[in-house]
């Protein structure tokens, strides 16, 4: 008895075909997908968009270019579309119910771009961390520290939380504190501060810097010195301004006090 192979290499060619055409088109439609969200994105910045929204449109764009590809792909295997949508419903359903803190992470991704508490580039500090926006994905928000740390906080906990954006005015005021001995000139120490203030080029006259007295401490007298400055100029003026103050205060014969602390020795005998 011959076994007939026509019915089986038939159906073996029929089978390849569809799947080498699958294959192709998944293959078309992810190259598709790579022109179309680049396409998207060339057109939002020609626009001026947020760099974010801009990232986020492009990414979205080319998931869904890419799940077209591969429904079309399934179809041409003959997997009805339909069954396998209720089937994804179905197993989103669970995924979502599982996933409900990211969820929540993409909730809090489109506030963010939706209402925009900062852009990239910002110095912002969330959730007790302070750095740059680098990047605002789906589902996290990117900084860039100080120190050069790259810290990724989720954008659930980002709208939840207090954020404290450095660079939507484009100035910030330094804080700082200089204490002098009660023994010297408080009016020539004040002086001296408000001179060295209003000669730097980097403090600005609007708002204007102040310099008080700040408080009679246990063996000081402290003064606030507090300009306004650009962003960019915080720490150089911060570190700048300390150093110069000493150097000034020492030529001028004004003293830094130094917490000090008598010691009583008590003899054996009970005497001093």
């Amino acid at each position: 008895m011959e076994l007939d192979l026509n019915p089986i290499i038939t159906a073996l060619l029929t089978w390849g075909l569809k799947l080498v055409a699958a294959i192709v088109i998944f293959l078309v439609g992810r190259w598709l997908a790579g022109v179309i969200s680049r396409m998207v994105r060339r057109e939002l910045e020609k626009r001026d968009t947020d760099e974010a929204v801009v990232r986020m449109a492009a990414t979205l764009t080319n998931l869904a270019v890419i799940g077209l590809a591969i429904a079309f792909a399934l179809g041409t295997l003959g997997i009805e579309t339909a069954a396998l949508a209720a089937l994804v419903a179905a197993l989103g359903l669970a995924v979502g119910l599982a996933l409900q803190g990211a969820l929540s992470n993409f909730a809090g991704g489109v506030l963010i771009l939706t209402f925009h508490p900062f852009r990239i580039g910002d110095l912002v500090e969330i959730s007790g961390q302070t750095g740059v926006v680098e990047d605002i994905q789906l589902v996290n928000t990117v900084l860039v520290t100080g120190d050069q740390k790259t810290v990724i906080i989720p954008n659930g906990v980002v709208t939840s939380d207090t954020i404290i954006n450095y660079s939507e005015k484009g100035i910030r005021r330094v804080d700082m504190v200089f204490g002098i001995g009660y023994d010297d000139d408080m009016q020539k120490a004040k002086h001296i501060l408000t001179e060295m203030v209003m000669a730097d080029e980097r403090v600005l006259h609007d708002p204007p810097p102040t310099v008080r007295v700040l408080e009679l401490a246990d063996s000081s007298v402290n003064f606030a010195v507090r300009p306004f400055v650009k962003i960019d100029d915080y720490w150089p003026l911060f570190f700048d301004f300390t150093e110069n103050i000493k150097t000034r205060f020492d030529a001028e014969g004004i003293s830094i006090p130094f917490p000090q602390q008598d010691v009583h020795l008590i003899q054996p005998n009970g005497s001093g």
